[in-house]
């Protein structure tokens, strides 16, 4: 295995990508995540791999991935997984999401009185933005005697995003855009060495449960939610596995549960029960 010699002191050209290591990043990626890659996205694999590649002073694409093909822990494939997975989201994002959960899943969770949790699944979940948004939404449209009986799981395939997303600390630019009354109530500004900083408060950290979870591995339906957020990640996948996606995420919403995905997708050519309710929300017919 071909290595590198000692960094430069200066900045060194990016490293060149052949068609051939391109193709086998491709595949590996696909197989793994779903996410499809091309010619056009050899600048963003390039950005993203070289980094791996110079910490580990492989002299090529092609040294790192025998590299990735003989590590049998695995890690450096997931590594490999993190650097190429976007996850750019915000708090509310696609905030019309946020307000159907208060004027319309809640009220009907209230209405049906069967002393059933209501629970919700952000797939995936980034950094936590999404599920955190989601549980600051109950807490403030379910009544305060409810609160112990909301939840919301999350996961994702990146476990650097995971550990961001569990962590609940962001840079304060992040929140600069919520209402003071909401900044107050649900983060703690950081100090000294955390100034710049926030962190979501515990009581909404605590409503989340997160993992890492590949949603092309889920198959069988563990349990069913009242809804399922999976947005922003459509637009990455083949029409196949935008199928089987969907597949799965139908099984895991309960009668008359809704499946919310992002304005910019479309479930249009994909095979479905669910009815369309509003833009980007569909919903699972009760039996």
């Amino acid at each position: 295995m071909t290595r590198a010699s000692d960094p430069s002191p200066f900045a060194e050209p990016d490293l060149e990508l052949s068609d051939r290591d391109l193709q086998t990043i491709t595949r590996l990626v696909y197989e793994k995540s779903g996410i499809t890659l091309g010619d056009a996205k050899r600048p963003l694999v390039v950005a993203r791999l070289q980094k791996r590649l110079r910490a580990g002073r492989f002299a090529s694409f092609g040294d790192y991935l025998k590299h990735v093909g003989s590590d049998s822990s695995g890690d450096e494939l997931t590594a490999l997984l993190d650097a190429i997975a976007t996850n750019h989201t915000s708090f509310f994002r696609e905030s019309q999401h946020f307000d159907f959960i208060a004027s319309r899943i809640v009220p009907e969770w209230l209405a049906r009185r069967d002393g059933a949790p209501l629970t919700g699944w952000s797939a995936p979940c980034s950094t936590g933005e999404e599920p955190y948004s989601i549980v600051m939404t109950l807490l403030e449209s379910v009544p305060a005697a409810d609160h112990d009986r909301i939840g919301v799981e999350a996961c994702d395939l990146s476990t650097k995003a995971v550990r961001a997303a569990r962590a609940g600390v962001y840079p304060m630019a992040r929140v600069e855009g919520l209402p003071r009354p909401l900044l107050k109530k649900y983060f703690e500004r950081g100090l000294g060495e955390q100034d710049g900083l926030v962190r979501v408060r515990h009581a909404v950290r605590s409503r989340v449960q997160i993992r890492v979870r590949n949603l092309l591995e889920i198959q069988r339906a563990e349990r069913t939610y009242d809804f399922v957020f999976c947005r922003n990640v459509m637009i990455y996948f083949d029409r196949p596995v935008q199928q089987r996606v969907v597949a799965m995420l139908e099984r895991h919403l309960a009668p008359g549960g809704y499946l919310f995905i992002a304005h910019s997708e479309s479930l249009n050519g994909v095979q479905h029960a669910l009815e369309w309710v509003a833009p980007a929300i569909y919903r699972k017919r009760r039996t």
